[in-house]
């Protein structure tokens, strides 16, 4: 299966929105909802709600269903019924940390977005050849960070990515500042303690402070 020129373009549209897409991770659909807001009102409309515990659906729908004015998407999609269950719960886009057959021909096959991951050149140029243009770039950090990107520009330069993994508001402007960079994407917007805490306008705050940060 490829990747669709449709498909693509609302991809790279919501891409475009904000240089820095959080990384969210929530054990109820409250928390969920007022960090939503709180990263939006900061300037951070596109949001990754990952899969990762039992409530994780239920924030993603509840976010959709009661936060104007964001994008939703579900991260760390491993399963193909990963795939079924976050479209019906209203993901607007899947993200995952690595790729599988299984996993791209699902993928390319629902009816959003699939921003699949890669960590070698050789996962790069699998989603190439699909007609992949953009790709999750995970773990950023140990993978080789912006010098490793850098190094992929001259034999890709049609493939784009979203650096996540060890990345921070200190090093985040190095990877905005690579051609083949569109944003990145965080969990220190939106971190853990501040969600238990219920402290909204601090994240409100990290996210004012990283969507003034640039993409090249």
């Amino acid at each position: 299966m490829s990747f669709t020129l449709a498909k693509t373009e609302r991809l790279a549209a919501i891409l475009a929105q904000a240089p820095v897409i959080p990384v969210l991770t929530f054990d109820d659909a409250a928390s969920g909802v007022a960090t939503a807001k709180a990263l939006r009102d900061g300037g951070l409309p596109v949001l990754e709600v990952t899969l990762r515990t039992p409530k994780s659906l239920e924030a993603l729908q509840a976010i959709v269903s009661e936060v104007e004015g964001v994008t939703v998407g579900a991260g760390t999609v491993l399963e193909t019924e990963h795939v079924q269950a976050a479209i019906q719960a209203g993901a607007e886009f899947l993200v995952s940390p690595g790729v599988s057959s299984r996993l791209i021909a699902a993928g390319s096959e629902a009816p959003v977005p699939f921003l699949p991951g890669v960590a070698t050149a050789s996962e790069a140029m699998q989603l190439a050849e699909r007609g992949a243009n953009f790709a999750k770039f995970f773990p950023a950090g140990p993978a080789g960070g912006p010098a490793y990107l850098k190094a992929l520009l001259a034999p890709l330069p049609n493939l784009h990515f979203v650096p996540t993994g060890g990345v921070d508001l200190a090093n985040a402007p190095s990877y905005l500042a690579l051609k083949n960079v569109v944003s990145v994407g965080g969990s220190w917007v939106a971190p853990a303690d501040l969600i238990a805490r219920g402290d909204w306008a601090g994240i409100k705050a990290l996210a004012q402070e990283a969507s003034k940060l640039k993409a090249r």
